[in-house]
């Protein structure tokens, strides 16, 4: 029997590096996919702290999510492989966890976590958020990358002309949807020399 397409489901880690108004963006555009993509989400104490410093919000303040597990538990459903999620995005990513993925250590449940989206061979997204970069962090970055994970830093596309801070992340956040299989509506594209 050939079962029907289901919709994405998506695993949402917090960590605590600035940049947290990508996020926000982000959970927005999940949120405006309705009922095709089903969010979970992860948040570290440090990212709760950031999150309240940079955005004023607390994590059930984020539009989209159905439900945030604690940081400090492995029981819960992303610390096993047969949980099913499609990607994982850890927005915005602290040096110390790319560290910890790239060492494959498993202090915490969003470590966990992208230890098994990498031996699942699923995607596993990470926003790195420093500068400079020291030679650790590269080769952390390189580990990461060679493990199956994706580094994928928030930078906007300027190209497309943002007018404030708010859309300059948007930017980004359409390129990230995309990376993971997310159709955004009314997203601009550049084609050849124009913008759609």
């Amino acid at each position: 029997m050939i079962l029907p397409a289901e919709k994405k489901k998506i695993l949402v880690a917090v960590t605590g590096a600035s940049g947290m108004l990508f996020l926000q963006s982000f959970t927005e555009l999940l949120r405006a996919a309705g009922k095709a993509v089903t969010v979970h989400g992860i948040c570290s104490p440090s990212g709760e702290k950031v999150l309240r410093h940079e955005l004023g919000l607390g994590t059930d303040e984020l539009q989209g999510f159905s439900t945030w597990f604690r940081s400090d538990d492995f029981a819960a459903a992303p610390s096993s492989g047969s949980s099913g999620y499609d990607a994982m995005v850890i927005l915005p990513c602290t040096m110390g966890t790319l560290g910890a993925i790239a060492a494959g250590l498993s202090q915490n449940l969003i470590h966990r976590a992208a230890d098994v989206m990498l031996k699942e061979r699923k995607k596993l997204v990470l926003a790195v958020r420093e500068t400079p970069l020291n030679r650790s962090h590269l080769k952390n970055m390189l580990a990461v990358d060679e493990a199956g994970g994706i580094i994928f830093p928030p930078m906007p596309a300027y190209y497309l002309k943002p007018k404030n801070l708010e859309e300059a992340a948007l930017t980004y956040c359409w390129r990230l949807a995309d990376h993971i299989g997310i159709r955004v509506d009314n997203r601009r594209r550049w084609e050849g020399d124009e913008i759609t």
